[in-house]
């Protein structure tokens, strides 16, 4: 690997841990950059996959103000995570990556649609839980994790689907359901990874360059995504999974 090379995966990182903490879909420059420099498909999915835990975990330390009195939500939800990621992951393993890959698209656009129609779609199911509590459904948990298990396998835009399923099944503040967000998508990257490790090739010095800069995006993204207001914050991911749909496609 070229100096230049190592350079370039770790701004990848540095933009992929940003963008998965102020709306997710970091996949998208992380992974195409370590195809363009030669790597197998997979490889460069799992070596993405554990390169991205840092920046949640960044993230989520930047959001700890959010996560204040949401302890029962995201012991919960990161449970569910976990065996969804798990779940995902051994698919990725196991199917041909071309079955799942197909579909992804249609995933994003379905949550882009819930981001733009999340109030209203409150307002006609009669939700009326306003403030800060930390009740949850089943819909949410079933919703997390059928969210986890396709983070597990691939993992584009994860962060739009799970802050969708999120915006629709819990009724509190938009930051405070992104800084859950960050913790659900680091843990199905984190059990993900782990699998990987036992069961996958791994690229160690591209996850290495990615989990450098991943780290220091969280901060920046932590940083910059809790001054959002929730319309800019819902503009912004709408941007991100259009552009996410054309790379796809």
């Amino acid at each position: 690997m070229s100096p230049l090379h190592a350079v370039a995966i770790f701004a990848a990182g540095v933009a992929a841990g940003t963008i998965n903490t102020v709306v997710g879909s970091g996949t998208l420059i992380t992974f195409p950059t370590l195809l363009a420099f030669g790597y197998a498909p997979v490889v460069a999915n799992v070596s993405n996959t554990i390169g991205l835990v840092p920046g949640a975990l960044s993230g989520a330390a930047g959001y700890r103000r959010e996560l204040e009195g949401q302890r029962y939500r995201v012991l919960t939800l990161a449970v569910v995570a976990t065996c969804g990621g798990t779940v995902g992951a051994v698919l990725l393993l196991v199917l041909p990556s071309s079955a799942f890959k197909a579909i992804v698209p249609f995933f994003i656009g379905v949550a882009l649609i819930l981001i733009v129609v999340q109030k209203r779609l409150n307002k006609l199911l009669g939700d009326r839980r306003r403030g800060q509590g930390e009740g949850i459904g089943p819909a949410a948990l079933i919703g997390s994790f059928c969210s986890s298990i396709y983070g597990g396998y691939f993992g584009a835009a994860q962060g739009i689907l799970m802050l969708s399923i999120l915006g629709l099944t819990i009724d509190d503040k938009l930051q405070r359901l992104n800084a859950i967000k960050v913790i659900t998508t680091g843990t199905t990257n984190l059990v993900a990874g782990i699998v990987f490790v036992f069961a996958a090739r791994i690229a160690w010095a591209p996850a290495g360059l990615v989990a450098g800069g991943s780290l220091l995006g969280g901060v920046l993204g932590s940083r910059f995504g809790r001054l959002l207001p929730p319309n800019a914050l819902r503009g912004l991911i709408v941007i991100v999974g259009v552009v996410a749909i054309i790379r796809l496609v």
